[in-house]
């Protein structure tokens, strides 16, 4: 499809659903004109700021995604704040259709009794913390020598792991300054990982359950005569399914392993069920979780038996939730944009006009990133379809449409405004200030340290 002009479309959110939904736009018959728009002065969203600094090999994704949006097709405006910089009706002004990407990085909730005590944290909070989110405190409580993580999938991993590994172990990674000084201090001797079903239920994938086992000076403890229990559904399950069988299979040897003499352990319990959060002064004394018990087909149900544990500390990690968006239909069970397909749509079904949704936001937090270039698929082929409407439609005027006009708006109300040439002049400030200390790069973790490196040398001043 040809049009005199093109369909200008903004992009919310510079991780890979954003960026992916960019690159499959661009790449359609489609005349289009994209901008990303990111609230944090750097790009690459969950990459950068929730992907542990002891997973490099994940982090090799940020290269894929710099090559996508470093091209010049596709235009980032970073540090840009969409509710409270710019409205979404000033974007309608200026953009035929925009794209939500906002991810999901709030904790869902646990609802227990003590779960609000001091010393229990969610544990998306906690990974923004050692990620170096320029918008979390540069400290964190780490005063428990005793830990308990809610909680069974890959963050829970990372979340033990991180409070489990020495600090020098984490010395040849990105990790910021402030989070080494952190860690350094932590008194922490046992961490336990508690999970409410069985083995063969839990969801690591089995690289991180593998790699949990190489950390030095840190024991995984398994209980095989009480929380290593398998029904025949189970069985089935973990014979049948790939993933789970190597899972199943690491599980198992850390069950055979004699008792180590490691000076801190992560303790994998299974079959129990978080009950209570114990609380004396108003801070976390401990945990009570209740054992269940299989019941053939994969599910269980709580026995009436209920275990105490002595912890200084909670983590929650049962999950990420989406951020509702001030004029967008949300689902409220989900924590997701309502959407069909990718289109948003309101409580009757009803498409928003203009409006689409693609990655977590419009699915929820499951699955891997591969997953999230299927959801940009379908949300862009939608767009496609809808593009004579958008252009008939549009609430944006011939003036709004250019694109130098979103900038001068945004310098008229002083927002610093960072584009891909200016993340460039920050990303090599970063792995300057890394290289002495041998590492790849240490993150410049001030908002406004991040924005005013980024925009020492900028060449994007727009006259207004």
């Amino acid at each position: 499809m040809t049009t005199e002009r093109p369909l200008r479309v903004a992009i919310i959110g510079a991780g890979p659903a954003g960026t992916y939904a960019a690159d499959i736009l661009s790449k359609t018959d489609l005349n289009v004109s994209i901008d990303i728009i990111e609230r944090l002065p750097a790009p690459f969203g969950l990459v950068r700021y929730g992907v542990a600094p002891d997973h490099p090999r994940i982090k090799q994704i940020i290269v894929a995604l710099a090559n996508v949006i470093g091209r010049g097709d596709i235009r980032l405006l970073a540090n840009v704040n969409v509710g409270e910089d710019i409205s979404l009706e000033e974007l309608r002004e200026h953009y035929d259709a925009v794209i939500f990407a906002t991810g999901s990085f709030k904790d869902a909730d646990l609802d227990i009794p003590g779960i609000d005590l001091e010393g229990s944290f969610g544990a998306a909070d906690f990974v923004s913390w050692y990620d170096g989110h320029p918008d979390v405190p540069r400290t964190w409580p780490l005063d428990a020598s005793q830990v308990a993580v809610f909680g069974v999938g890959n963050v829970a991993l990372d979340v033990a792991r991180i409070l489990a590994k020495h600090v020098k172990d984490l010395m040849p990674t990105e990790i910021p300054a402030n989070v080494v000084d952190g860690l350094s201090g932590s008194p922490v001797t046992d961490v336990h990982v508690f999970g409410r079903r069985g083995p063969a239920q839990v969801k690591f994938s089995p690289l991180e359950l593998r790699e949990l086992g190489h950390v030095p000076d840190v024991d995984i403890v398994v209980y095989p005569e009480t929380d290593y229990e398998f029904d025949e559904a189970s069985l089935e399950f973990a014979e049948t399914n790939k993933q789970q069988k190597q899972v199943v299979k690491t599980l198992t040897d850390y069950a055979l392993k004699e008792p180590g003499t490691a000076s801190r352990r992560i303790h994998l319990h299974f079959l129990q069920s978080p009950h209570e959060v114990l609380g004396e002064d108003g801070k976390v004394v401990g945990v009570r979780v209740e054992r269940t018990a299989l019941q053939g087909d994969g599910t269980v149900k709580g026995t009436g038996e209920f275990i105490d544990y002595p912890v200084q500390a909670v983590y929650r990690a049962v999950g990420y939730w989406g951020t509702e968006i001030e004029g967008i239909p949300f689902n409220g069970a989900k924590g997701t944009i309502r959407n069909e397909g990718g289109r948003v749509v309101d409580e009757s079904g009803e498409h928003l006009q203009g409006y689409y949704a693609t990655g977590w936001i419009k699915r929820g937090p499951v699955g891997l990133i591969g997953h999230t270039k299927s959801d940009a698929s379908e949300t862009i082929a939608n767009l496609v379809e809808d593009a004579p409407s958008l252009y008939a439609e549009t609430k944006a005027t011939p003036a709004g449409l250019s694109p130098d006009n979103v900038l001068r708006l945004l310098k008229s109300r002083g927002v610093p405004v960072v584009q891909w040439a200016d993340w460039e002049i920050l990303d090599a400030h970063e792995r300057a200030i890394g290289e002495p200390h041998g590492r790849e790069r240490i993150k410049v973790v001030p908002r406004e340290q991040m924005t005013e490196i980024a925009l020492s040398r900028s060449a994007h001043n727009v006259s207004p």
